[in-house]
Order: structure tokens, then C-alpha cells, then sequence
């Protein structure tokens, strides 16, 4: 199968990437740079230049692939509204693109905001919707689309896709740790993550795209409820810190953007997800990861 990534240099990106080509897959991937591009090429991919706000260049991409495999999000925090109207313009591009082939999309969501109070089930609906909505409401624009003869997977990972090289959120608290001397945690530490190996997701992607029925909501979880607190003392044993508690009011000054995400609960079970794809995974748990230097080595 010929696969076209968007995020293909990405954190998650050069996983799946990794693993779509071990499994035989040929893989175009979209880039911003010359570098990209060149370690893209160095893996036996094949670069296409362009980004989000590039439509033509997610049209040519789709249009020439067997399946799509979009990770691809600004992220830009000071401008949330331009992160979801991107999002949602890219988005419709490639579903025109794929629309009555029957060809699989797999499409990247968050299990943040999914449900409150308990754990996000495969079988929850997104409560988002609509081009101002978070992520432009690409998961159910995208799963909608199964009526246009699109194969769509919308695929939710863990807050934590952990693994050496990271630079998501627990690199962002381990940054915090070493700037403020101390290992903190919010308030009691009772929130809970999911987490979940980078390897183990690229590979639940590889899997979604190869047989997971139009439709699906997958879970990248591995590790269904990890407590904050207890991230914060691996990351507090890592680097040799005192471990402490910050008080919810202090959170944002103290961590910086992710203080707004790390005294949340966001878990998931993937049990639906395991059973449908045989799906186990194998990498190493985010505590294990921390204390043996994942995110204080290079």
C-alpha cells in the first residue's frame, strides 16, 4: 500500500513512518523543510513539500496514495482558532480527495474532553463538532464521511506518547522540574493520565489502516490511569529533585501551558480497541520510561 503521512517528521509521525515501511508499506510523507526532507528520503520515503495551509499539496498527496495517515496539527496554543480552522481545511481536502474509493483515512484526535468523570470509551462519540469546534470537529467530520466511501479511522491517543526523544508533555514537565529545582505535581496528584509507547501506537496506526472497518474509534492507551503524582516523582527520581506539590492556582506560572493540562484527567480504555486488532502493547510503561532516563539523557 501506498501510504501518505501528514506529520511524517513528527514525533508519532517518524514512528509510524518507521513502522508502515518495516511492514512493507511504500510511504510519501509531507514536509516543511529541506531537512525534513533529506531524513524522510534517508529512511527510503518519499518527500512532498507542503504544509497545512498548503491545500493543493494534501490533495496531490491523498489523491496518490492507497491511504491516508493524517497526524499533522499546528498546535499553536496563542491561536487555537487558526489551529481548528486549518485542521478542518485539511481535513475536507483529503476527504474530497478519497471520497468513493473506498480507501482507509486514519485520522489523530485526543482523548482529552472526550467524556468527564470516567474513562473515554471507543464507543463515545467526540462532543466535538463543527469547524469551531476543537480540532475543527475533524474526528466526526471524518468518521461522517464513511457515507461518502471513505474508509475513516479516527485513532485517540494517550495525553502521554511516551518514549526517548519525546517532546510532548512529560518532556515539558521535565523541563519545568530542572528550571524550578523541584518535581511538582498539582494539588493532591490525584489526576490521571493514560499513556502509552510510541511504538505501540505507530503500530495501532499501521494496524487501523490495514484492517480496522470504516468507522472505528481506536485507543492508543496502554497504561489506562497513571497518577500524576506518582509521573511526578519519576520525573523527581530521573534528575535527582525533591518532589512537591503546587497549588492548582500556581500551576500555569509553575509548569508554563502544560500546568493547564497536567492537573487533568484524561484516561481511556482501549479494551475495544485490543480486541477488535489483537492489538498488545509491548514497550516499556511511561514511569519505567522516566526513571531509566528517557527524558534527562540524550
Amino acid at each position: 500500500m501506498r501510504v501518505f503521512v501528514t506529520g511524517s517528521t513528527g514525533w508519532i509521525g517518524s514512528a509510524t513512518v518507521d513502522e508502515l515501511l518495516r511492514s512493507g508499506h511504500e510511504v510519501t510523507g509531507l514536509v516543511r523543510s529541506d531537512e525534513s526532507a533529506a531524513a524522510l528520503a534517508a529512511k527510503g520515503a518519499e518527500p512532498l513539500r507542503g504544509d497545512l495551509d498548503e491545500l493543493e499539496s494534501l490533495r496531490r498527496g491523498a489523491a496518490g496514495a492507497d491511504g491516508v495517515v493524517h497526524l499533522a496539527n499546528k498546535h499553536d496554543w496563542a491561536d487555537p482558532e487558526g489551529t481548528n480552522r486549518a485542521e478542518r481545511a485539511a481535513v475536507e481536502v483529503v476527504l474530497d480527495a478519497l471520497a468513493g474509493t473506498s480507501k482507509p483515512f486514519v485520522i489523530a484526535n485526543g482523548l482529552s474532553g472526550i467524556v468527564e468523570g470516567r474513562p473515554a470509551l471507543e464507543s463515545d462519540a467526540s462532543p466535538a463538532f463543527g469547524p469551531d469546534s476543537d480540532r475543527g470537529g475533524s474526528e466526526n467530520f471524518a468518521l461522517d464521511a464513511v457515507s461518502r466511501g471513505i474508509r475513516s479511522i479516527a485513532v485517540r491517543f494517550a495525553p502521554s506518547v511516551h518514549g526517548r526523544g519525546d517532546w510532548g508533555f512529560v518532556n515539558f514537565l521535565t523541563a519545568a522540574a530542572r528550571a524550578r529545582g523541584v518535581s511538582g505535581y498539582i494539588g493532591d496528584g490525584s489526576a490521571e493520565w493514560s499513556a502509552v509507547h510510541v511504538t505501540d501506537a505507530a503500530r495501532l496506526i499501521r494496524l487501523g489502516l490495514e484492517s480496522a472497518p470504516a468507522g472505528t474509534r481506536m485507543h492508543a492507551v496502554a497504561e489506562q490511569a497513571i497518577p500524576t503524582k506518582s509521573i511526578a516523582e519519576a520525573v523527581g527520581e530521573a534528575l535527582g529533585l525533591p518532589v512537591t506539590s503546587i497549588a492548582p492556582e500556581d500551576a500555569e506560572e509553575h509548569f508554563g501551558f502544560v500546568g493547564g493540562f497536567f492537573g487533568q484527567t484524561m484516561t481511556g480504555s482501549s479494551a475495544l480497541t485490543r480486541e477488535l486488532l489483537s492489538w498488545e502493547p509491548a514497550g516499556p510503561g511511561l514511569l519505567e520510561d522516566i526513571r531509566t532516563g528517557a527524558y534527562t539523557t540524550a
